[in-house]
């Protein structure tokens, strides 16, 4: 949801402290299962002969292969459309790294029920949460606004996001929140739609615009993928949209076929996700610049394993 335009209210004293008891609980009982190995298999996208993801104008999907780093996108994916609840996300992971343990708490909430009241609460006081998030993650089409539910994002960078987060820490609270989200938001809306339905999902973050049914968004993550989809339209048609651009029973390309063992020895190969790691480090400097430069990196490069562990990892 976009969220009104009221000032925000301060929650009550009492209800603070269910929310932290609560947030609590809920983390330290999530955090075992997002660290399990066994999850279902991947959605596999279906995609055009140019590579993008088949899918209607009207809607914007991005999909990234965590173990093989294999990334498709509808050919709309990098266009900043309005970041509705999705954008709670970045402010949340700002509010887990500066807030108050309140505040962490009321951030737990914001994501589990999308509730509105708080991100007004906590975006008054960190109106640089989105733009710094943004930065941090290099979310180039994420743009913060004076209010929270005007800023823009994109499916590109929603699943940027999330797969930077399950590389850091798969037990991250932006996480832990997604996957305990409540069948039913703050304002009564079901989430249980878009890119949620897609098999293997663990966690999701919906958005939805205030009239219900111009514009709807998600954005998941499962054990080995995050997905993202908006589209302009009701929920039913996000669900549509998503379930027709993927296969059931396919397969995700896997990365190069390794060279034989180096050398006599038999040292171990490796293919070192090579435009991953050179975007992470420098993609965000002077984009203009740089992304024609990360374009010509090879997405692998085979190589001894040993020379590959100095060198630097995927964030």
């Amino acid at each position: 949801m976009t969220g009104s335009h009221r000032a925000p209210s301060r929650l009550p004293r009492v209800s603070r402290r269910v929310v932290a008891a609560v947030s609590t609980a809920v983390i330290a009982s999530a955090a075992a299962p997002l660290l399990a190995t066994s999850a279902a298999a991947a959605p596999v996208p279906r995609t055009n002969p140019n590579g993008t993801i088949s899918a209607p104008g009207r809607t914007q999907i991005s999909f990234e292969h965590t173990l093989t780093g294999f990334h498709a996108g509808t050919a709309n994916e990098h266009e900043s459309r309005p970041g509705l609840s999705i954008v709670k996300m970045y402010i949340a992971d700002y509010v887990f790294t500066h807030g108050t343990p309140e505040e962490k708490a009321q951030a737990t909430q914001m994501l589990r029920t999308s509730d509105d009241r708080i991100a007004s609460q906590l975006y008054a006081k960190y109106p640089q949460s989105i733009n710094a998030t943004a930065s941090a993650y290099g979310l180039r089409d994420t743009h913060g606004a004076a209010h929270w539910g005007n800023s823009t994002t994109s499916t590109a960078d929603s699943v940027k996001y999330l797969e930077a987060k399950k590389r850091q820490n798969p037990a991250d609270p932006v996480l832990v929140a997604l996957a305990t989200a409540s069948p039913v938001a703050a304002d009564g809306y079901a989430q249980n739609f878009g890119t949620s339905t897609l098999p293997g999902v663990i966690g999701t973050k919906w958005g939805w615009s205030d009239d219900r049914r111009s514009f709807h968004a998600s954005a998941s993550y499962g054990h080995d993928f995050s997905v993202a989809a908006a589209t302009h339209g009701p929920a039913a048609q996000l669900t549509h949209d998503v379930q027709s651009a993927f296969a059931p029973g396919g397969h995700i390309p896997a990365p190069p076929a390794l060279p034989t063992p180096f050398g006599s020895a038999g040292i171990p190969m490796m293919n070192y996700p090579a435009r991953q790691v050179v975007d992470q480090q420098v993609g965000h400097i002077a984009p203009p610049v740089t992304d024609p430069l990360v374009a010509l990196v090879p997405e692998y490069v085979p190589m001894p394993q040993p020379v590959a562990d100095f060198l630097p990892q995927p964030r």
